[in-house]
């Protein structure tokens, strides 16, 4: 037997034990020069997908007071639920929780340092405040009415005229301070939107007389004013600020329970019909008692429907303005404006030898439902489209997240 220290004895093979080492570790050495690659590649492969869109909105994550917040934001950026998977969540809700978590937040901690305010009693503090201003325009277009009623015999028309001109010019000014705050108050959007405004209550109050008048032959003489539909709307100001806050707490409330953008959505669009449907139902009720002390003609009905399809269209319009939405207000309160300009020109153009067509079609509305007709179909059609719009629009997480 050999020493420790005596060679190896080569095999039959004729080559030494130690050979065998060296076979060994040249064989393992391409393992081991892969190795760290094969780590790398692992640990691409498990990269924190989260990381990068935490990274990319970072600003949000800092600002948000709440993961709702983060969740509002990442859906007006286009996140879906579907593309939630993507970062190994379920829905966009429980991907904003991570990420308001991970990221150290500036608006969570002024949120923080908020001394907690006592809850205000039902009908004390901001909302009786806005409750308040809400009743404003009704009680000035009331006072004025009945100032007229009083004063009926007594003033001329020059007098009656400047009453009726500082009546308006009051409940202007009250409709503008009640819009101020509550839950009707918008950011000024669009521009041209008190003038749509201005035309389409204008147009409630002496339209239906001057299409009558213009289909007739005319325009001759005065327009016969119908002021019941606007001592209606006023009064329907406060309903409709009811309401708006039923919308904006009760989903506010779905959002906060909801675990997916479907599932919010699904429960906030039955919420905005009813609230339109319960609106609606008021302003009828107003319009109904508005016209009772109004004399019409025979058969009318006593409320028409143009002015219940002006208030649903206002209605509906600053609903979206107040969610942050002001240009497709603006857009439909412009297009029924447009019907209504255009359909007494239509008809006076249809005068001209040859164009007899152009006025065929208000001619067959007027003929089917009388002058109220054209604003019912002007301020109806355009309520309906933007209440479609509201039904995409207001049911979504970032509709309802503080701005």
């Amino acid at each position: 037997m050999g020493g420790p220290n005596e060679a190896p004895t080569p095999d039959a093979s004729g080559t030494r034990p130690a050979d065998e080492g060296a076979v060994r570790s040249a064989v393992r050495a391409p393992e081991i020069a892969h190795h760290p690659a094969r780590r790398t590649a692992a640990r691409r492969g498990t990269a924190d997908p989260v990381k990068a869109l935490m990274h990319r909105h970072r600003d949000l994550c800092e600002r948000a007071v709440d993961p709702l917040e983060i969740a509002a934001g990442l859906e007006a950026h286009g996140l879906t639920d579907r593309a939630a998977a993507r970062y190994r969540h379920r829905d966009v809700f429980s991907l904003a929780e991570e990420l308001y978590a991970r990221v150290p937040g500036a608006g969570r901690a002024v949120a923080s340092r908020r001394r907690p305010v006592p809850r205000a009693e039902p009908g004390t503090g901001p909302r009786a405040g806005w409750a308040l201003y809400a009743l404003l325009p009704g009680a000035a277009c009331l006072a004025t009415f009945g100032a007229l009623r009083v004063t009926e015999g007594l003033l001329g028309g020059e007098a009656r005229a400047a009453v009726t001109a500082l009546g308006a010019l009051l409940v202007l000014l009250c409709l503008r301070l009640s819009l101020r705050g509550g839950p009707l108050h918008a950011r000024e959007g669009a521009g041209g939107v008190a003038l749509y405004v201005c035309w389409l209550l204008g147009y409630a109050v002496y339209g239906d007389d001057l299409l009558a008048q213009v289909v007739s032959g005319g325009p001759d003489g005065h327009w016969t004013a119908a002021p019941a539909p606007l001592l209606g709307l006023a009064l329907a100001l406060a309903p409709a600020a009811w309401c708006a806050h039923l919308f904006a707490t009760r989903a506010r409330h779905r959002l906060a329970g909801s675990h997916a953008l479907a599932e919010f959505g699904a429960g906030a669009r039955p919420l905005l019909l009813g609230v339109v449907a319960l609106f609606l139902c008021a302003l009828t009720a107003l319009l109904f008692l508005a016209g009772l002390g109004q004399p019409g003609p025979a058969g009318a009905p006593v409320v028409a429907p143009g002015p219940v399809a002006l208030g649903g269209l206002l209605f509906v319009a600053r609903l979206l303005a107040a969610h942050g939405f002001p240009e497709p207000a603006a857009t439909g309160l412009a297009a029924a404006c447009a019907v209504e300009v255009a359909a007494p020109f239509l008809v006076l153009a249809g005068r001209l030898p040859g164009l007899d067509l152009v006025a065929r079609p208000v001619d067959l509305v007027v003929t089917a439902a009388g002058p109220g007709g054209v604003p019912a179909l002007a301020c109806g059609t355009a309520a309906l489209g933007l209440l479609l719009h509201a039904s995409v629009t207001l049911t979504r997480a970032s509709a309802h997240t503080s701005a």
